[in-house]
């Protein structure tokens, strides 16, 4: 079983996405991650959709990606890069593409591709015994660049860094403190405080939300930051152009770090 991502129309217009994989802390997929862009765009071309709650199934969120299946294509430059460029990031860009409010529902383990899912969303509520972090540094990888980019503008450079750098994890509280969070409830309150909070924002004027999301993503980079951003773009640019971010695929270093995984013992590098 590789997991799946389930759409249910609930009632009010709310939506409910659950992320299902037994026995791996609902961890992605590929199938999951191009299940995931199928179920946002539907919902972006619902007319009777009004709010998203996603969430995990069980006691998690999402625990990361699904290492079991990465030595059947990580170690090959061309076909890690289709893994982020094709199904990651056509998971993640169609929920930020969408129009329809996004409500995360996290409870548990939030780690790597589920700090990156939780990044896409607009309301984020977590129980107080929610982790976070991305430690693929222990998997002997680097995060990909718009994924890495993604999680940065939401969670914060200072975070990020941490999470990436040092392979840190943090507790909610810290999550709400920093501003990723928009608030944390006890954990046997989490679905009822996302249920709620989906509720109210389906009873508004869906049009106006779907413009008001539509209007936040206009404004992300403000215009006296114009300029800046326009070096910034240059610079990824010049950076993809000069290094390819996926040529580590092969390195000895990445397959030390998921085989070391898979085999439950602490990698050398």
């Amino acid at each position: 079983m590789s997991g799946e991502v389930l759409m249910n129309a609930g009632e009010g217009g709310v939506v409910h996405v659950t992320l299902r994989h037994a026995g791996r802390l609902n961890a992605m997929s590929r199938p999951m991650w191009r299940q995931l862009r199928a179920v946002f765009e539907g919902i972006q071309h619902r007319s009777d959709a009004r709010c998203v709650v996603i969430a995990g199934e069980g006691g998690a969120f999402c625990a990361g990606g699904d290492i079991s299946e990465y030595p059947g294509f990580r170690f090959d430059v061309e076909g890690l890069r289709d893994f982020h460029e094709n199904d990651v990031w056509g998971g993640l860009s169609a929920m930020l593409q969408c129009d329809v409010p996004i409500v995360a529902q996290i409870s548990g383990a939030c780690m790597g591709a589920g700090v990156e899912i939780a990044s896409c969303c607009d309301i984020r509520i977590a129980g107080q015994g929610a982790r976070f972090g991305a430690p693929i540094a222990k998997l002997g990888f680097p995060m990909a660049p718009r994924e890495a980019q993604l999680v940065a503008g939401a969670v914060g450079e200072v975070i990020a860094r941490q999470m990436l750098l040092e392979a840190a994890t943090f507790n909610a509280p810290d999550m709400l403190a920093r501003g990723f969070l928009s608030r944390v409830v006890p954990d046997d309150q989490v679905a009822a405080e996302a249920q709620g909070c989906a509720a109210r924002l389906a009873a508004l004027a869906p049009q106006a939300a779907r413009m008001n999301k539509q209007t936040l993503r206009a404004l992300k980079v403000p215009p006296a930051l114009a300029g800046q951003a326009q070096e910034a773009i240059k610079n990824i640019a010049s950076y993809a152009a000069a290094t390819d971010p996926y040529a580590y695929a092969p390195s000895a270093e990445h397959r030390e770090g998921i085989n070391a995984f898979l085999q439950k013992r602490a990698p050398v590098f």
